[in-house]
C-alpha cells in the first residue's frame, strides 16, 4: 500500500457511512483493489483500535494500513 496515493483513492469512491469506528465506502466506479490489483466492492478504514466488524455475507477480505489505520478491501464473493 505504499505506493498508492490513499487520498485519491478515497476521492474517487462513495462514502456510504462513518461513525465513529469505521468509515465505509462503496466503489462504484471499478478501482482496483491495491493488495490484489481486482476491483472490490467496499473499502472499511477503521479508525479505532480494536474495531469490531459484523458481516452480514461471506466476503473476501485485503487488508492493509494508512497512518496507523487498519484499511480493509472487501470482495464479493
Amino acid at each position: 500500500m505504499e505506493d498508492v496515493d490513499f487520498d485519491e483513492l478515497v476521492a474517487s469512491l462513495t462514502l456510504r457511512e462513518e461513525n465513529q469506528s469505521v468509515k465505509s465506502y462503496q466503489n462504484t466506479v471499478a478501482v482496483a483493489c491495491p493488495a490484489c490489483e481486482e476491483p472490490f466492492d467496499d473499502l472499511v478504514v477503521c479508525k479505532e483500535n480494536p474495531t469490531s466488524l459484523d458481516l452480514t455475507m461471506q466476503l473476501d477480505l485485503c487488508v492493509g494500513s494508512v497512518d496507523d489505520q487498519a484499511v480493509i478491501f472487501t470482495h464479493k464473493q
